[in-house]
């Protein structure tokens, strides 16, 4: 080592033994889930909300530093990544789309999920079709898109000089980060396990109610139901910090808000107009999520009246409250059999199927659909349930 000392500068020597920084296992940790939570907030409020789906707008300086961070941290493309997830959405749960558990399997995503990736950037026709308006300016095509490797080889040199030979794990821990997280842990189990606010079209659920690891990525099945919502938490209890980041970049006036989760209210009047109908289908998920809850309230009624419900249907919360076009043979069975075995029950499950039908014909016209509206109301409220009664009297105050 002296006769390095001899040849080459201090600073290097220093480096080449132990970093610049020569921090300790807890400085070091703290800088990588720093270093990572950057990574991932630039994923998912540069890449995800603002590029991939629009729901908001933001400063050129502030665009421009997630594009080079995402460049020094993960080497990805801009228009790939937007382009791949926008055609998920289009063409999701089905053979085209990318990354489908459901379709592929939750272990060939949940492990694989960056070769999945890999495979749809070499398709043309996606980055054609679904990569409009993506950056297109002379840095990100002469940089960015051209140097990807050399941009996280930029990044392990950096480590290196900082750390030392640690250097070189931090750096690796910060290449596996958005292939574990985002291409294995949202795609996959975000398709797979959860829970659901809403019972939209595909199999999305939201991982856990706190969206702090993945940066409110976790909070899939919201995202999914309001895919242009600049906020992705919708229940008071779920926090997604990916928006509290939006809303200090809003503050600082560095950020623009397009759209977020359009939130129901009521009114002091019952009518059924125009402006009900069309609530009615724009909150279709969230109605449809209050119409489970007044039917496993009738459920458990039915129960207290006949025991052997308990019994025979223990298993209800898989099939009584979800789609139907969803269940399988044997749940839907189930809920046949359940329908001959309760009268009440069968009732709440028809009136259920007429509510949908609503927003179901799209050739309907809006005379029509508020001839259907004001007729389901009508029938719901003349029978016998109170639980239908009571809906159709809360449906008719949303605004």
């Amino acid at each position: 080592m002296q006769e390095l000392g001899q040849v080459l500068p201090a600073w290097l020597l220093e480096c080449l033994s132990g970093g610049v920084l020569q921090w300790s296992g807890w400085g070091i940790f703290w800088y990588l889930m720093v270093m990572t939570h950057i990574t991932i907030a630039s994923v998912t409020i540069f890449l995800h909300r603002h590029q991939a789906h629009r729901a908001l707008d933001l400063h050129p300086a502030v665009a421009h530093f997630f594009r080079l961070w995402l460049w020094l941290t993960t080497g990805m493309v801009t228009k790939e990544w937007a382009a791949i997830h926008r055609k998920h959405h289009a063409k999701c749960e089905t053979v085209d789309d990318p990354h489908s558990p459901q379709v592929l399997g939750i272990h060939t995503v949940l492990w694989r999920g960056a070769d999945l990736y890999k495979l749809e950037v070499n398709n043309q026709e996606t980055m054609d079709k679904f990569g409009h308006g993506t950056p297109d300016d002379w840095v990100e095509n002469h940089i960015y898109s051209k140097y990807r490797w050399q941009g996280v080889g930029l990044m392990m040199v950096i480590n290196l000089l900082l750390f030392g030979a640690v250097g070189g794990f931090i750096w690796a821990i910060q290449m596996i980060w958005i292939p574990v997280t985002a291409a294995g842990i949202i795609n996959g189990i975000g398709h797979f396990w959860g829970y659901r606010n809403y019972d939209c079209e595909d199999a999305s659920r939201n991982i856990l109610p706190l969206g702090f690891i993945i940066g409110g990525e976790e909070l899939h099945n919201n995202h999914h139901t309001f895919a242009t919502s600049a906020k992705l938490s919708s229940k008071w209890y779920e926090i997604d910090i990916g928006w509290f980041y939006i809303r200090i970049l809003q503050s600082l006036k560095l950020a623009h808000v397009k759209k977020t989760i359009p939130v129901m209210r009521q009114t002091q009047t019952q009518a059924i107009n125009d402006e009900l109908v069309k609530t009615v289908i724009k909150h279709r998920y969230e109605i449809m999520a209050h119409y489970s809850k007044t039917l496993k309230e009738a459920f458990r009624q039915e129960v207290g009246v006949m025991k052997n419900l308990a019994k025979d249907f223990a298993d209800n919360h898989q099939w009584l409250c979800k789609d139907e076009n969803k269940l399988s043979l044997d749940h839907k069975s189930r809920l046949e059999t359940l329908m001959n075995t309760n009268d009440r029950i069968k009732h709440l499950i028809e009136m259920r199927r007429e509510l949908t039908q609503i927003w179901s014909r799209s050739s309907a016209t809006g005379d029509q659909l508020l001839e259907q509206l004001h007729h389901w109301c009508s029938k719901a409220e003349k029978s016998n349930s109170q639980f239908l009664q009571l809906f159709s009297q809360k449906l008719k105050t949303l605004a």
